[in-house]
């Protein structure tokens, strides 16, 4: 069984993802329709990493504190980091829109868009 874990700030989801292996920073590459490492400049096709934790933040005050984390793997380049999206009216559209897409090649249950 999978260990859920539950945070009440998007930094408090990185620091703790960060002591867990997801060190790298992830960014949509429009152009290329992939993700990059912004530490590496490595570039990752859909299929080649995987969504594996999902993390929403709501602002309770604020609304561009309404922000997605996710926890990306990659097994073929040996990379695990992360990757924030804001939601609501902060939103990025073309993020949003190629993280749907991505999204799709998750596996696993827990993820945000299931």
């Amino acid at each position: 069984m999978k260990e859920a874990f539950n945070y009440d700030t998007v930094s408090e989801a990185l620091n703790d993802l960060a002591k867990r292996g997801f060190t790298h920073d992830f960014n949509i590459h429009e152009e290329a329709d992939c993700l990059i490492c912004t530490n590496t400049m490595t570039q990752l096709s859909p299929e080649e990493f995987e969504i594996v934790e999902t993390y929403r933040f709501e602002g309770d005050t604020d609304p561009a504190d309404e922000m997605i984390v996710f926890a990306i793997s990659s097994i073929k380049h040996n990379l695990k980091g992360t990757l924030l999206n804001a939601y609501g009216i902060y939103a990025d559209g073309a993020t949003s829109k190629i993280v749907e897409k991505l999204a799709k090649h998750t596996n696993k249950k827990d993820s945000f868009w299931n």
